[in-house]
């Protein structure tokens, strides 16, 4: 099967996650600078979920790049990881709206923990298609990003149960070490068209 409806599929779920999550943002009937601030923790946690939704689409582009056909195995992977990534919203509203209270903040890693074990199982599902001489598979190499994150997420769920904030920054941290454009899909694509 083309990879074409499946791209923009998950681009058409993506969008309108985002549109959900800014839909959370509840505009205060107040007009003082004052009446933002309890919309500020909402709106962290907001941000953060962007940048975890932006991560995930530009990889996601970046990993059917290298891919030229799919399977019903992958739509499936596919269909798994969407499934996590629609629920950011809720998750991100519920740690918002809560000054992230430890019951939503770790459930947020749980689904933040998820979505990256869903990516795994797509690629993995990708490169089984394809074989492992593939040009996915010659490009994720080590994937030192892809392994550590998920131990990260381990650590930093039970840790909302201690200090939920605490938490919350290394989620950031993960946000952060993924939001550094990651190249090795594009510098196996530049030299196979060289």
């Amino acid at each position: 099967m083309e990879k074409n409806r499946l791209e923009a599929f998950s681009d058409g779920v993506l969008a309108i996650i985002i549109t959900i999550m800014v839909l959370e943002l509840k505009v205060p009937k107040e007009s003082g600078a004052a009446a933002l601030k309890p919309l500020f923790p909402v709106f962290l946690s907001y941000v953060l979920s962007f940048l975890y939704v932006g991560i995930y689409w530009n990889n996601h582009h970046h990993l059917f790049q290298s891919t030229k056909q799919v399977s019903a195995g992958v739509l499936w992977a596919n269909l798994n990881l969407l499934f996590w990534l629609s629920l950011f919203p809720f998750c991100a509203g519920w740690m918002g709206e809560n000054n992230a209270a430890p019951i939503p903040t770790a459930l947020y890693g749980v689904v933040l923990l998820m979505a990256g074990v869903a990516y795994y199982i797509l690629q993995c599902t990708i490169i089984a298609q394809q074989g492992k001489g593939s040009l996915l598979a010659k490009a994720l190499g080590n994937d030192w990003k892809g392994k550590s994150s998920p131990f990260v997420y381990l650590l930093a769920i039970p840790l909302a149960f201690v200090n939920p904030w605490i938490s919350s920054g290394l989620y950031t941290c993960v946000a952060m070490m993924w939001l550094i454009p990651d190249r090795r899909i594009e510098r196996v694509l530049e030299t196979r068209e060289s």
